[in-house]
Formats: structure tokens, sequence, C-alpha cells
């Protein structure tokens, strides 16, 4: 059985420059179905696939890409089959028992459904489920080839990928979870699948791990305080496995790696972030990527939903997903004006059907320009007019949800600027507020003041913004993500260890040099000064161990390797900071005022300049705003920043996952949030008429 193809290159500290995301897609595309095809006589193939396996090369690749590497049917592994005795297989597929009696099933006796298989196995196999294929000869003789991929981890960005545990905080961080076969099956999967990112990536790394907190030396370690430093063991073993099983894996450290847990920061997944991408997925209805459009039907008399996708292949939303939503609503507008004014195909017909209508037939010279522009005109209309449309869409939730002012406190209790006075008369006079925002602001709170939410003040303040004993079940279960019961210390685990209560009651520091034309730009996650600190060599010792140290004392790590693998550190500009005049709208060279600057344009030459690479894990969740974080401290640092987490949660997503944390109280049963079912209720009325432009 191999293991991985040999002919995979390493990256050689520092010799493969592709992203995360064209790694994974070029291991999908060339190791796994086009290495079949120079082994097998036969010109199309069958791709099976389970349910985890679908998820990983959707992520990653297309229909198209799939099916010009000889693929010409996607099969579910768990569906009934129709016979294809002619067709090779693929299965590509998680090792388990059940998974490879399917295929036995499939391939055995008189008459298998498949001509030959190809086995490619998404994570290590065990070797009772090898000898159960290899002790079948009638089996073992129609197998083409057994293979451990080591890719089970799902690509959604170019700097980013998930584990798919969506469930990690209730399994890992709830009050029962002592002793529970669940937790260490978490861990234990969880850690395959970061494992495979660095079998992929040909990468081996020093791995941190933020260590359990205590209080006291009478306060005994949970297992919940455990996960980061259980993760990181596991997540060790697993590449030292591979040193020996995977061809031209490195044998010493070529990059960084640290896990944290979500409570380094449990205001993130909370607050409101005012970036474009941040708001489609916290105020639109959205199914991951996808974005239902409502379109001018073909016969002209009603209108048709179109699913789009807001990923990488679409250059407008790569321009614009980081951008505060004002600037990109301003940035698109000028860029409607532009492509109006440039574009022949436009300007023909804003005087034919605008306006400046004429009278009469148009000539044939304007007949033929509009022509010869109209492909072009049409495929960039639409793209224009669907982000104009969610922007506007946005702008008009904003206003009816008064997010300004929500924000605004937000941002408020976050720095210091505002306190419990502040959030009484907010909600004494905003009755207008909807109980999700209301819930928000007492997460926020919480995170920043423990003692008093768990008081009596907490159960007023409940009373104040007319939220139920039930609405509250987020805010109370928060507490499961501290290392221990609050108290009042700096140590508590809500403090999150910014000293910062003297003068202020905040949990930020404004950032020299942060500069942002909007003051709801001022939150940053912890995360972004986690990621400097790893950079530096400057996490602090006595909270971040390393795996490849002779002992686990607190020393350390030592910042040598890191300090040479990255130049000298220089302020960078805010990626925040609004953009002005002819800087953001700089002429493009274009005539049709509307190719965008796609930083895919400049990938292969960025990456190159870029050092050892920086991963960070992140248990029980990230953000947008993390992700973010990653892609701009790329740029500013100069190293490949590729976040990864057991998922990517969205606030709504956060709060249900909170609600699902059983408690004493609630005597072990999970609610589901009213808040959650008036959000979908409202996001349809949203759903209005395609904007007609022009």
């Amino acid at each position: 059985m191999s293991s991985d193809s040999d002919s995979y290159p390493s990256r050689g500290g520092g010799a493969d420059h592709r992203s995360l995301r064209q790694i994974t897609r070029d291991r999908l595309l060339n190791e796994m179905l086009k290495s079949t095809r120079s082994s097998s006589r036969s010109t199309w193939k069958v791709l099976i696939m389970d349910k985890l396996t679908v998820k990983i090369v959707s992520n990653s690749c297309t229909m198209t890409d799939i099916t010009e590497q000889g693929v010409s049917l996607v099969e579910d592994l768990y569906k009934r089959r129709q016979p294809l005795p002619s067709l090779d297989a693929i299965y590509f597929m998680q090792p388990t028992q059940e998974n490879v009696s399917i295929f036995m099933s499939d391939m055995s006796g008189k008459h298998p459904l498949y001509k030959k298989a190809y086995i490619f196995f998404s994570s290590p196999v065990q070797k009772e489920l090898v000898d159960q294929i290899k002790n079948n000869s009638k089996v073992l003789t129609r197998v083409g080839a057994l293979s451990e991929m080591n890719l089970e981890y799902f690509a959604i960005d170019s700097q980013g990928f998930v584990t798919d545990h969506d469930k990690a905080l209730e399994e890992l961080f709830t009050e029962s979870v002592e002793g529970s076969m669940k937790y260490n099956s978490c861990i234990n999967t969880m850690a395959t699948r970061i494992a495979t990112v660095f079998a992929s990536m040909r990468e081996f790394p020093r791995v941190h791990y933020r260590v359990a907190r205590t209080i006291d030396a009478s306060t005994l370690t949970t297992v919940r305080d455990l996960v980061p430093t259980k993760l990181a063991a596991s997540v060790w073993n697993c590449l030292a496995r591979y040193k020996s099983a995977i061809p031209e894996f490195p044998q010493t450290e070529t990059c960084e790696l640290l896990i944290v847990d979500r409570s380094i920061d449990q205001i993130a997944p909370i607050i409101h972030e005012w970036t474009y991408d941040a708001m489609c997925h916290d105020l639109l209805c959205m199914d991951g990527n996808k974005y239902v459009q409502e379109v001018p039907s073909k016969n002209g008399s009603a209108t048709e939903k179109k699913e789009v996708l807001l990923e990488d292949h679409d250059p407008l939303w790569l321009e614009l997903r980081h951008l505060h939503v004002a600037d990109a609503n301003e940035r698109l507008h000028e860029k409607l004006t532009n492509f109006i004014s440039k574009n022949k195909a436009a300007q023909l017909h804003k005087e034919r059907f605008g306006q400046q209508t004429r009278g009469g037939e148009l000539s044939a010279k304007e007949m033929q320009k509009m022509v010869q522009a109209l492909p072009q005109y049409s495929d960039q209309m639409d793209k224009l007019s669907l982000h104009v449309e969610i922007a506007d869409k946005l702008f008009e939730i904003i206003k009816q949800q008064h997010l300004k002012d929500v924000g605004q406190l937000e941002q408020d209790l976050v720095f210091g600027d505002a306190g419990t006075k502040e959030l009484i008369d907010f909600f004494r006079t905003r009755r207008d507020i909807s109980r999700e925002n209301k819930l928000r602001l007492l997460m926020v709170y919480a995170a920043i003041n423990p003692e008093k939410i768990q008081s009596d003040k907490g159960g007023k303040l409940m009373q104040l913004a007319g939220l139920s004993t039930d609405d509250m079940i987020p805010v109370k279960n928060m507490r499961c993500l501290c290392a221990h019961d609050t108290k009042k210390s700096s140590k508590s685990g809500f403090t999150m260890k910014f000293e910062l209560r003297k003068k202020k009651r905040g949990i930020r520091k404004e950032r020299i040099g942060e500069d942002s034309t909007w003051t709801l730009s001022r939150f940053y996650p912890i995360l972004e000064e986690l990621i400097e600190k790893l950079s530096k060599g400057e996490l602090p010792k006595d909270e971040y161990h390393c795996m490849s140290e002779p002992s686990f004392s607190s020393r350390g790590f030592s910042s040598s390797s890191s300090a040479r693998a990255s130049p000298a550190h220089q302020p960078a500009q805010s990626m925040r900071s609004k953009w002005t005049g002819g800087t953001w709208a700089r002429p493009r060279n274009s005539d049709d005022g509307y190719s965008s600057d796609s930083v895919l344009k400049h990938t292969s030459s960025d990456m190159r300049k870029l050092g050892q690479r920086l991963f960070i894990f992140i248990v029980g969740g990230a953000t947008r705003s993390e992700l973010r974080a990653a892609h701009k401290l790329s740029s500013k640092l100069k190293r490949d920043i590729i976040l990864g987490s057991s998922s990517l949660d969205d606030p709504p997503k956060f709060m249900t996952g909170c609600f699902n944390f059983c408690n004493e109280k609630s005597g072990g049963e999970c609610f589901e949030p009213n808040w959650r079912i008036e959000k979908q209720k409202r996001r349809r009325r949203f759903m209005i008429c395609f904007i007609a432009l022009g």
C-alpha cells in the first residue's frame, strides 16, 4: 500500500509557493484522479465518495475539474448504485469499517459493480481494514491501487481550513464532558485531520499550545482546560508517524503551529463585524457561501431564484470582502459609474433605454458596437448588479435593525468607553432593538464583567432587556469556555489577561497606527496579537508551551528560527483605513471600468516573497474577522499565515451552539433559540426583487 504520491513535490524549506487551496486541488486532481488514468485502459471512470469526502472535493474542485480528469459519473457510497461492469471506479473515502464493508460488497462475487477499483483513503487506515481487502482473493485482483491520501480537511479559503467539527463546543467544553467518549473521539479525529494538512503541504511544524490555566494550586484542572494540550499531543503523534510513512516528509521543523481554543476571545464570535464578507454571512440568508439572488425571468413576467457562490472565482468578491461595508458600497458605485461611462454597450444601452432615449432606430455602426461589446457587458454587469444588490440589502437591514447604534455600544463596551450605566440606558430607551441583538450585547457585557452577569445584576439586566430565562442560556453557558468558575480576579477566564482594568473596564487596547475612518472598525480579534507574537517568538512562556522541547517547562520556545525566516517587522498600513480619492478608485487598465486588481493575479509572485508558514488552529470555531486577520498579517509580516479551526462560525451559528450547552439548570435539555426563528422570518422579507440598473 502506498502512502501519498512519491511524485508529489516537497516544499523543501520554501520551494512550494502555492496556497493551501491550490495544493489541495492539485493533490485531488493529479495525485488521485490523474494517477489512475495512466494505469487504466478505461477512458472514463466513476468517482465514489462518502459524505465527508464529497465536501472535501467540493471545497477545492469544480465539476469541470473532475470531468477533465476522466470522471463521467460521481456517486454516493451509501446509496444503491447501478452496476457499470465496463467502467473502473475510484473510491475516495474515510477508512472506516462501514466504508470498507460497502466496498467489499461492491467488488466481491461473480458480478462486481465495476471492472476495477482504485481506493484512496482520506486518512491513515488501520492494518485490520487493509487485511480484509487483501484476504479476499477475488476482490484483491480487482484492486488497481490502494493508497492513503492523507487529505481529510476542508480548504474553505486560500488561507483557511476547517475539520468539520461543528459541535466541538458541545463535545469538548460542556460541564458533562468528564470521561465522555465523544470528548476523546473528537480530539483524536480533529488531530488526524489537522495532521493531514501538514501531510498535504509537506510541512513539519513546531507545535505550540496554550497550557491549562489555573487560579491557584488548590484548583483542580479539568479536561476542558486541557483541550489544547491534548490536541497538541495527538497532532504531534500523528506527525511523528508521517515522518517515517510519507516519502519526502520533512524530518525537522519547517513552520510554526499554534493551538488555542475559543476561550482566548469570546467576543469575536458575537460582536458585529463590519466588513463586507462578515456582514453578508451575518445578516443575509446564506447557506455557506451560497447567496440566493432573485433575477428577472427570461420572459420578463416574473422573477426566478438563482444561486450564486461568493468565492475566489469572483474577482469583485475578492476585492470587496475585507473592506468596511461602507467602503465596499462606495467602491461598487464608483465601479458601476466607470463601467457605464467606459463600456460601449452600456452607453448604448443607457442611451437606448435610459433617461437619454433617442428617437429612431440604431445605426448599423451602433448595432455593430453593441454586439461586439455585449458578451463582456452581460457578464460584468451581472456581477456588478449582484454586489450592488447585496450592498443595498445590507444597508437596508442595518437601518431597520439600528445596527449602527448597537455596534457603537458594542465597541464602547469592548474598549472601556461604556459600562453598566450605558447598557442600562440603552435597554431602557431602545425598545425597538431585536432580541438577538440585545442578547449579543449581554454576551459582550458578560465577557467583560463575568462577576456582574452571574450576580443579581445579570438577572435585572435580563428583565430590562425583555429576555426570558431561556434566552439567557448562551450567556450563562459561556462560562464553560473559561478555565474555572469566574472570580473577582485578574486571572478570570473572561478577562483574557489584558491588563487594562485600572483606568477602563474594557478588554481591548486601542492599536497604535491602526487609523480608521470608521469608528465601528476599532474592534480587532485577540488572534492578531497572538500571530504577531508567534511570528516574533514572543509568546508568553508561562501561557504557551512547545511540544518539540525536551521538557514541558515554562521555557517557551526559541525565536531564532522564526526570526531568521521573517524579515524585519515594519509598521504596516491598516487594511481597515478608508480608501480615499484616487487611491481606492485608481484607474483600471480596462475599457469597461470593471476589471479588478484581484489578489489572484499576483498570488504566485507574492507567495515567493514569504518566509516560513505560520499555522493557527482554534478549537471551538473561528470567525471571519480572524480569517481576515490571517490575510492582513500575511502581507504585514511577510509570512504565509493559515488559519484552521473546528468550524467557521457566524454569530447566529455560534450563539445556537451556545444554546446547546446542556447544563444543570436546564435539566440537560437543549433549547431552540426563538430569536433564530424570528430572524429566519425576517430574512425572508428581504428576498426582494432584482434591482434594475442603468
